[in-house]
């Protein structure tokens, strides 16, 4: 939490395009204090992080990296039922919004890029984990015969990790303009993706991604601090 804090808060004084000693006067600090809040030399008080959020207009939870959304809102599974869900657990229907939302935004995303090529692969790449997944329950049940696929269940799970990680990299070929791993080479204009800005261009979307983005990134952190402790 703390390495969070003092990221966030040197990215905000960043893009608020202010000198630290000019942000240091703002929020009565020191300078040399200010600067050991950003490089997590020192941890803050309560009344500190109250007004820097204050001062950069964002949540404290999003300060303390406790939300990526700058207003510190989630996604509650209880607001998220539609009339069409009403037989989904409320949980359920909050995974199946965060899921749905974020390949929405990412698919617009690629299309508003110019490129068919990034569109074209950033489905492909969905796709497949889709086909991976269904392949996964199906084959649960023993019922299910193996011969409905051409791929052999021996093999399919290897081949698709294979199509995915070449996948990754014509996605970011094709962000960058393409020219490599058999893309040509265009003109492409990807739209402002910062945190800050998604929930203007997504109303009502972008906090599920950020919550996605949110929660891997927990998992990640959570996942890496055990094979510290082993």
């Amino acid at each position: 939490m703390a390495s969070d804090f003092s990221r966030t808060l040197a990215l905000l004084r960043r893009e608020k395009r202010i000198s630290q000693r000019t942000a240091a006067g703002d929020l009565q600090v020191s300078q040399a204090l200010l600067s050991h809040y950003e490089n997590g030399l020192r941890e803050p008080g309560l009344h500190f992080v109250v007004r820097a959020a204050d001062y950069y207009g964002v949540s404290c939870d999003y300060l303390l990296g406790r939300s990526l959304s700058r207003e510190g809102s989630t996604v509650q599974p209880s607001t998220e039922v539609g009339a069409e869900e009403t037989e989904y657990d409320p949980e359920i229907a909050l995974q199946k919004k965060l899921v749905t939302d974020s390949a929405t935004i990412l698919l617009d995303v690629a299309a508003k890029s110019g490129s068919r090529q990034l569109a074209g692969e950033l489905a492909s790449y969905l796709s497949v984990a889709e086909y991976k997944l269904f392949r996964y329950l199906y084959a649960a049940d023993p019922s299910n015969p193996a011969e409905a696929f051409r791929t052999e269940e021996v093999s399919f799970d290897a081949l698709c990790d294979a199509r995915m990680k070449l996948t990754e990299l014509q996605i970011q070929c094709a962000a960058n303009g393409g020219g490599a791993f058999g893309l040509q080479q265009e003109e492409i204009k990807l739209p402002d993706l910062s945190l800050a800005a998604l929930p203007e261009h997504y109303p009502g979307r972008a906090e599920s991604l950020l919550q996605v983005l949110q929660n891997v990134s927990d998992s990640i952190e959570a996942f890496e601090q055990t094979t510290k402790k082993k």
